[in-house]
């Protein structure tokens, strides 16, 4: 038997009238159970309220492809709630320990509110908070598998450089012993003044070369040609040599020039020097690249999450694209093509940087899953009016008329079970909202568009457009 001292224990009934107390007891239905047992199972209809009596107890479901598990004990009240819009419910619930709950049915809300407004006012407040703890939970689970994304993409994009970096200095150790050897051998050789100023004129010629260096077809073509030269001219197994001496587009022109004025023996150790010193120039060059490549990813991630920075300033929103893009550079390379439409000057917004990269970022990935990773993603800048408008667009197959309406409803999604919370567009809406701007999207098969408004830093006069 329920009493009202037992039922006031709960918060949300303290402190009632004994004749509303006595009226929701006489609709309640007591309910004992022992460790383990469920009194509600995920899937059933969503037809009780419940007021834990005795006991711990504990709600337990999948949500995002993760088990949650929530407690509950004596005075807790949770369940199905006036004005719930939940059907069924979406967890288990379970006795930790023997307790007792008293139940209270859905069907009888009509009446609860005629009779009990108090409780009402209460039970909404409680379900308010309830709706406000699960969005945070949920918004925060997203930015973690959106850092987890961010740290694979970037661990991969680091990889890659630092991978060449490693193994260009490896090959160093090979190319530096190669010209030890070559010096020995060459400055033997009894050289006049014009022998010596010829070989460095060659070398150094071919260390300052600019040129790109060929490839394909090309290399192969070139390759074949030195080693015939450096065959006609008495090298046999010359093919390391000419393929290093092509790797720097030396012209064959020059190398019959050198081995015309050298003896067999000087000129093979003058090769051999020169070939190891362009060799050295290649792989310092792929160390520049690969660090220079890492020194500018760690500058993007310092821009993506405004290291160093206040957390609101004035920020350049092409400026703040190309930082996403770049961030997000692992996800669109190498079948997405990227087209960019931004006006010449500046056009600022006064927002945390990081923000708008989070509104960026869930747009594009959006746009990304749309188009399976494939496809032409359109980014412009403009302006219009007293706002600056940054459109994202992408060539997906679109969104169905059927559902545009919910997409920026919380929770809503369109993946299966464990691929998504729903709260992508929904953060991308609030965020807008807050900066003071407006969200708005059209869609149609090959192109749909996000335009997202935000407030010109300088409301006194509209924003100005730039001719291109």
């Amino acid at each position: 038997m329920i009493t009202s001292t037992e039922l006031r224990r709960a918060e949300a009934f303290s402190e009632l009238p004994d004749d509303q107390i006595d009226w929701f007891l006489s609709h309640v239905q007591e309910v004992s159970l022992r460790a383990g047992e469920a009194f509600v199972r995920q899937g059933d209809p969503a037809d009780w309220m419940f007021i834990f009596l005795e006991g711990l107890f504990q709600w337990r479901g999948e949500f995002g492809g993760e088990t949650v598990s929530l407690p509950a004990q004596a005075g807790d009240v949770s369940g199905v709630f006036p004005f719930s819009r939940m059907k069924r419910f979406t967890v288990t619930g379970r006795a930790l320990t023997d307790g007792r709950l008293a139940r209270f049915p859905a069907a009888l809300f009509p009446q609860l509110m005629q009779r009990m407004p108090e409780l009402i006012t209460r039970l909404v407040a409680m379900m308010s908070d309830r709706i406000r703890e699960g969005t945070r939970i949920e918004q925060q689970r997203d930015r973690l598998i959106s850092l987890g994304k961010l740290s694979a993409g970037l661990a991969h994009e680091l990889n890659n450089p630092a991978s060449a970096s490693k193994r260009a200095g490896g090959q160093m150790r090979n190319a530096l012993a190669k010209m030890r050897s070559a010096n020995s051998e060459l400055w033997r050789r009894p050289l006049d003044d014009s022998d010596r100023a010829r070989i460095e004129e060659v070398e150094a010629a071919l260390l300052q070369t600019e040129v790109a260096p060929s490839q394909g077809l090309t290399l192969s073509d070139l390759e074949e040609t030195l080693d015939s030269i450096l065959q006609s001219y008495g090298h046999t197994d010359s093919w390391e040599l000419s393929a290093a001496l092509a790797r720097r587009n030396m012209p064959p022109d020059t190398l019959t020039s050198l081995l015309t004025h050298l003896d067999l023996s000087t000129a093979r150790a003058a090769l051999a020097r020169i070939a190891a010193s362009a060799e050295l120039a290649t792989l310092l060059s792929t160390i520049e690249s690969g660090t220079e490549r890492i020194s500018n990813l760690v500058r993007t991630i310092k821009e993506y999450t405004n290291v160093d920075q206040g957390p609101v300033q004035n920020v350049d929103v092409a400026r703040s694209l190309e930082t996403t893009l770049g961030t997000l550079a692992y996800i669109l390379q190498p079948k997405i093509e990227v087209q960019r439409a931004y006006e010449p000057v500046p056009l600022l917004v006064n927002a945390p940087g990081t923000e708008l990269n989070q509104v960026w970022t869930n747009i594009i990935e959006n746009a990304v899953e749309a188009m399976q990773g494939k496809g032409e993603l359109r980014v412009r800048t403009f302006c219009e009016d007293h706002y600056v408008v940054v459109e994202i667009g992408d060539s997906g197959p679109g969104i169905p008329p059927e559902i545009k309406p919910y997409i920026f409803d919380p929770f809503f999604t369109t993946k299966g079970v464990g691929e998504g919370t729903g709260l992508g567009l929904n953060t991308v809406q609030t965020i807008v909202r807050k900066l003071g701007g407006n969200l708005h999207v059209s869609s149609k098969p090959g192109d749909t568009r996000f335009q997202v408004r935000l407030p010109w830093v300088d409301l006194t006069e509209p924003c100005k457009q730039f001719d291109n």
